[in-house]
């Protein structure tokens, strides 16, 4: 069991400079770059930027070709071409081309707010790889010590000097240690196996046990600013209200008469005829209530987007006070912790027969909790800031 601490305790600390200052920041470059879900993501951004740049151009062009047998023979034969455009009104080009544009923006923006998803995915299973790095070397520390307590009240059980109880207490501290230390190898283990998922199968190696101080930003309201110029979604619901105004104006442009225009001709014995032909459309019925459509629609857009704005707010601002409160409370119990380690006298006074093996464990325990403690609110705090940058 010792050489298995030992070996940990290796891995652990000697690849801790596999990685840059900052190795949260260096897996997720990994799996930005080798994250297959991102991959197929991009392609389809490149189909659907494609796909809105059709049918904003103009119709196909029409060309008939007639040829007409007479009856009787004596009148001969009539051939007939023509060649004919139609168009719609010349502001429906424009709003088409606008729309496209928006839309192919609209994509870019689902992909940056799918892509920030993931990678926040990532970055909270390596807070629970930093948690369990930290608590497997705690608890490392924890079961040397309790193998050389265990060592001890093994060697006085020998000869005589304690009785069999507190030689147990000994034993089963130390077992309790060791498969607590087992579970956490286990979830280490699964963690890991996580990222090597959205790495693309590719095996990832994640060492650090320590958070990064990352500061919390005091001002909220000089921060939100920020936040709600830069969020995906938001923008994403300025470029729908963008759109759906340029879509009314198209389907104004669109209840106006189309236009045709072409040549075309006809030849008979003796005779030809030939020149322009001109056409127009006269918008009756088909597209009968669709400016109302896109005006009401327009309008339901818009109240969706100041919803959306209102609920970002009021998100973010539980978001910061919680992060902050989460701050403050991680940082006082450390620095009251610290104070509080009486974990030396304890052993001294063990060591006197001053207080018993299982008065010992106990004390040990309520202190070595509180170190858990510490480290989930650094947790929580650190998964709290992180879905509180996601915004950003």
């Amino acid at each position: 069991m010792k050489k298995i601490v030992i070996a940990i305790i290796s891995v652990i600390v000697s690849n801790s400079s596999l990685f840059s200052q900052n190795p949260i920041e260096s897996v997720l470059n990994e799996i930005e770059k080798n994250n297959t879900t991102l991959t197929a993501l991009q392609k389809r951004v490149e189909a659907e930027q494609i796909g809105n740049k059709t049918g904003i151009y103009l119709q196909n062009p029409e060309v008939a070709f007639n040829y007409v047998w007479g009856t009787p023979s004596t009148i001969g034969n009539r051939t007939d071409f023509s060649a004919i455009q139609t168009f719609d009104f010349p502001t429906a080009y424009k709003y088409k081309k606008e729309i496209s544009n928006i839309k192919n923006e609209q994509v870019a923006l689902e992909y940056q707010k799918q892509r920030k998803d993931l990678l926040l995915e990532a970055r909270l299973i390596t807070y629970d790889l930093v948690f369990t790095n930290a608590l497997l070397l705690e608890l490392s520390k924890r079961l040397n010590h309790a193998q050389s307590i265990a060592s001890s009240y093994k060697s006085k059980f020998d000869i005589g000097e304690t009785n069999i109880r507190e030689y147990n207490k000994a034993q089963l501290n130390l077992l309790n240690l060791s498969k607590e230390m087992e579970s956490l190898n286990v979830k280490r283990d699964a963690l890991l196996g996580e990222l090597t998922r959205l790495n693309g199968g590719i095996p990832i190696e994640f060492t650090a046990s320590e958070f990064a101080t990352t500061p919390i930003p005091a001002d909220f309201e000089q921060w939100y600013a920020q936040a709600e110029q830069s969020n995906p979604l938001l923008n994403w619901l300025k470029k729908e209200m963008e759109s759906t105004e340029k879509q009314v104006g198209l389907n104004r442009a669109m209840s106006l008469p189309k236009l045709k225009a072409g040549y075309m001709s006809e030849n008979v014995i003796g005779q030809k005829f030939q020149g322009i032909t001109l056409g127009l459309s006269i918008p009756l019925w088909e597209n009968k209530n669709q400016v109302k459509y896109a005006e009401a629609n327009a309008a339901a857009i818009e109240k969706t987007a100041n919803d959306q704005k209102v609920q970002f707010y009021n998100r973010l601002k539980l978001l910061h006070a919680k992060a902050i409160g989460l701050q403050n409370n991680a940082s006082d119990y450390k620095s009251r912790l610290k104070t509080f380690d009486s974990s030396e006298l304890l052993k001294k006074a063990l060591d006197k027969g001053e207080i018993s093996l299982i008065d010992y464990i106990l004390e040990l325990s309520i202190y070595y909790e509180s170190v858990n403690k510490l480290l989930r609110s650094e947790l929580e705090m650190n998964k709290t800031l992180a879905e509180l940058n996601q915004y950003l």
